[in-house]
C-alpha cells in the first residue's frame, strides 16, 4: 500500500464530525436593529444624502412630477450634448415629455454603435431598485429596458431613485425586496462615482466607468431641503 493510499484510508477510517451550523443572519441583523435608535423615513434620507456625499456622489432632491425639469436644467449647466436612456423604461414617456435636448434611446445592439457610445455619448439615465441608507448605496438591477452599459460607460451618470425605496441596511433591502425569490444576471450596488485605488492607496474616480455620479431622489415637496 502506497504512502497515498494509506493517508487516504486513515481519513476514510477518522470517525465524521458534525457539519458547522449555518450562522443565523436574521437574528444578528435583528440584534442590531434593536440595540440602534429606531430610523425614520426623514434620518433614512439624511443618513443616504451623508453617505453618497462622503463617496463623491451628489443627491439632489425632487419630487415626481419635476425631475424631469431639474435633469433638463442640470444637462444644460453640464454641457450634456447627448442623453442616454431606456425608451422602453417606466419613465421613458415623463422624460420625452420634458423636452431636453440630445435624448438618445438605447434601441439597438450595442455592436451597432459601439463608437458612438463610448465616444459621443455624454450622460446616461437609468432607474435604481432602492438605495440604502447605511452605506449611501444604489441598487441597480439592470435589464432589457436599460442595460448596464447605461450607467457604466457615459461620464456621468443620473439616477433616478424613489426615497419610499430607502432601507436601512443591505439585509433589510435583501428580505423586504424578496432577492430569494429571483435575482437577475447582474446585480449592482453603486457607492459614488467610479474608483479605483493605487499600490500607495491613493484613491482615484472615474477611472474605469462614469466620474459624476447624480441621484434623483424622489421626495415628497415638504422634504425638499
Amino acid at each position: 500500500m502506497s504512502a497515498r493510499d494509506n493517508i487516504l484510508r486513515r481519513l476514510r477510517a477518522a470517525p465524521q464530525g458534525q457539519p458547522p451550523m449555518a450562522p443565523d443572519v436574521a437574528a444578528f441583523h435583528a440584534a442590531v436593529t434593536a440595540a440602534a435608535a429606531p430610523s425614520t423615513r426623514a434620518s433614512r434620507i439624511e443618513l443616504f444624502c451623508e453617505k453618497m456625499a462622503f463617496w463623491h456622489g451628489e443627491v439632489i432632491r425632487v419630487t415626481r412630477d419635476d425631475w424631469p425639469q431639474k435633469l433638463r436644467e442640470l444637462c444644460v449647466a453640464k454641457g450634456v450634448r447627448s442623453l442616454l436612456y431606456g425608451e422602453d423604461s417606466a419613465h421613458a414617456a415623463q422624460l420625452e415629455a420634458a423636452s431636453i435636448d440630445g435624448l438618445r434611446p438605447y434601441d439597438r445592439p450595442i455592436d451597432g454603435w459601439k463608437k458612438e457610445l463610448f465616444e459621443d455619448t455624454d450622460a446616461g439615465l437609468s432607474a435604481t431598485r432602492g438605495g440604502i441608507a447605511e452605506t449611501g448605496t444604489l441598487i441597480v438591477w439592470p435589464g432589457a429596458s436599460e442595460p448596464r452599459l447605461m450607467s457604466l460607460v457615459p461620464p456621468i451618470h443620473f439616477a433616478l431613485l424613489d426615497a419610499n425605496q430607502l432601507y436601512d441596511t443591505f439585509f433589510q433591502a435583501m428580505i423586504e425586496q424578496r432577492w430569494s425569490d429571483g435575482m437577475p444576471t447582474n446585480a449592482l450596488l453603486v457607492s459614488g462615482p467610479s474608483k479605483t485605488a493605487d499600490i500607495q492607496v491613493t484613491l482615484a474616480y472615474g477611472a474605469h466607468g462614469p466620474k459624476e455620479l447624480i441621484v434623483l431622489l424622489l421626495v415628497n415637496e415638504e422634504e425638499r431641503p
